[in-house]
């Protein structure tokens, strides 16, 4: 796919349609994105359960459309970028009269996990938010450990992904201007966060701050945290566990289904490993 963004940047990106595609129906689309993913548009990945990303082909084969648009970055806006990237490429698309442009859902891990939480702070479109090991607040993350390997986490804000592109007291506006917990009242998107305790590259404490702070305000918003694991879901029926909620959420969110109990009434604290929450209630619809 090629557009052209709001400030004239062409841009690129892969758009997945399930097998037997017929442009006469509607379907509800899943937006993923991590930096550029274009460049894996003749990539075969064979069918398992996710460590925590989008499983492409698996919601593919469930009838949605999967948009992966790639993203370029202007230093010391990384929020804004997304936005720029993201948001015109899925504007783009709802022009196609076989988009379900009132059931779109955004999902990202990591990187792509700070910007859902960003981009649902900036717009309502997305009638549904998957985020997996965001970082929400970057004047509190700049200061951190990446516990697996003990190194501070400023390098990253400063030269690296992050891309501020400078300390904090040199640009304290950029740090909040470009953190999500900043603008979390605007929020009206449901949103699903995963953040683990073992979590070798971002603090935990992120995803806590942004669930915390989501239900003080009121909002739709359930956090998964599975204790243990990495940053990447390591254990193979973590994955398969993911693997269901995430389409149990988008199915429920995008297309209607009925909610299962884990996201009609959660699942308290100490019943966790015994009571999974994955059944549905009879009548329980959208």
């Amino acid at each position: 796919m090629r557009w052209t963004t709001p400030k004239g940047y062409n841009a690129t990106g892969v758009l997945y349609k399930p097998e037997n595609f017929d442009p006469a129906k509607k379907y509800p689309m899943v937006v993923y994105f991590y930096e550029k993913l274009s460049d894996g548009l003749y990539k075969y990945t064979a069918p398992a359960p996710t460590p925590s990303r989008l499983d492409i082909a698996m919601f593919a084969s469930n009838g949605y459309l999967v948009f992966t648009p790639d993203i370029s970055y202007t230093i010391g806006a990384p929020g804004p970028s997304a936005v720029e990237f993201i948001n015109s490429g899925v504007e783009s698309l709802k022009k196609s009269s076989w988009v379900d442009a009132s059931h779109i859902g955004i999902q990202g891990q990591s990187w792509g996990g700070y910007q859902v939480a960003y981009l649902i702070t900036q717009t309502n479109m997305y009638a549904a938010a998957w985020a997996g090991a965001p970082v929400v607040n970057m004047t509190s993350a700049y200061g951190g450990i990446r516990w697996e390997s003990g190194m501070s986490r400023q390098f990253q804000y400063e030269h690296t992904q992050s891309r501020i592109g400078a300390t904090l007291w040199e640009k304290p506006e950029l740090y909040i201007q470009n953190s999500p917990l900043f603008y979390l009242p605007k929020v009206q998107t449901p949103v699903v966060i995963m953040s683990n305790d073992a979590d070798g590259a971002v603090p935990w404490y992120q995803g806590i701050e942004m669930f915390t702070d989501l239900r003080r305000l009121n909002k739709p918003v359930w956090l998964l945290q599975y204790n243990g694991e990495a940053h990447n879901l390591v254990k193979r029926e973590n994955r398969k566990d993911i693997s269901v909620r995430e389409l149990q959420f988008f199915d429920h969110y995008l297309k209607g289904q009925p909610a299962p109990v884990w996201l009609s009434s959660g699942v308290p604290a100490v019943e966790k490993g015994r009571n999974w929450g994955l059944e549905v209630p009879k009548g329980n619809g959208l």
